[in-house]
């Protein structure tokens, strides 16, 4: 799932792209292949700007699972030393 959303934000720039290209027909003239490209620059730029968003959450992602996978050994660390001494609580003294 990581890899497919960057890819998803490139497709969509390409379908828009092909889209606004679909509505400027070649025959219309210098301007309208000018409108085209200068389109397709900020939809590329947009899609970059999306990626390196992705790209961020992604990171933050990672590195909040890797906080909660030491939370969790953590308490299983704490679960152990409190069993432990909860067993050692139930033993009798050696003195008595």
């Amino acid at each position: 799932m990581q890899r497919i959303a960057p890819t998803l934000f490139v497709l969509a720039g390409a379908l828009l792209v092909s889209a606004t290209a679909w509505a400027d027909p070649p025959s219309a003239g210098p301007q309208a292949v000018s409108n085209v490209n200068q389109r397709v620059v900020k939809s590329q730029a947009e899609v970059e700007h999306l990626q390196k968003d992705v790209g961020q959450q992604e990171s933050a992602s990672r590195q909040a699972a890797e906080r909660l996978q030491q939370q969790d050994r953590t308490i299983a660390e704490l679960r152990e030393q409190l069993k432990a001494a909860q067993e050692a609580s139930k033993r009798p003294a050696a003195g008595h």
